[in-house]
């Protein structure tokens, strides 16, 4: 029991180490990509980059894929639903909208931006292709 004392106070000493080694502080719109006015350009799922206006833009997940798989013939072309999350600055509560590859909006005004949905591959978390314009 004596041997044992000494090895539990050093872990016990460690576990705060353990814990701040884990947790991941809150993103940084300079620790992320930049994305340029006039760029195209793709998204992996849980990714966020930073506008130039220092507005974030994260692809969140997509949702309601009905689109017609590889290979296969469909009547209709179908539809899946790519859920965003944008927000002003890091103080803000990010807003969540939706884009649609098939019916629905395909594009969305950002604060003097227009974010298209231009594709999305297939698969469970597929990349999404975006272009970003300055509106006139």
């Amino acid at each position: 029991m004596r041997t044992l004392l000494p090895h539990a106070a050093a872990v016990a000493g460690l576990l705060p180490l353990l814990f701040a080694a884990c947790s991941t502080p809150p993103a940084d719109a300079s620790d992320q990509r930049a994305v340029a006015d006039g760029e195209t350009f793709t998204l992996a799922t849980g990714e966020r980059v930073a506008l130039a206006d220092r507005s974030t833009l994260r692809y969140v997940r997509v949702t309601n894929d009905s689109r017609c798989k590889p290979g296969r013939q469909c009547v209709w072309a179908g539809d899946a639903e790519v859920v965003f999350e944008w927000a002003t600055d890091a103080a803000a509560k990010p807003e969540s909208f939706s884009l649609h590859t098939g019916r629905g909006d395909r594009s969305k005004d950002l604060g003097g931006r227009r974010l298209t949905l231009v594709s999305l591959a297939q698969g469970a978390e597929p990349d999404a292709q975006l272009k970003l314009e300055t509106l006139p």
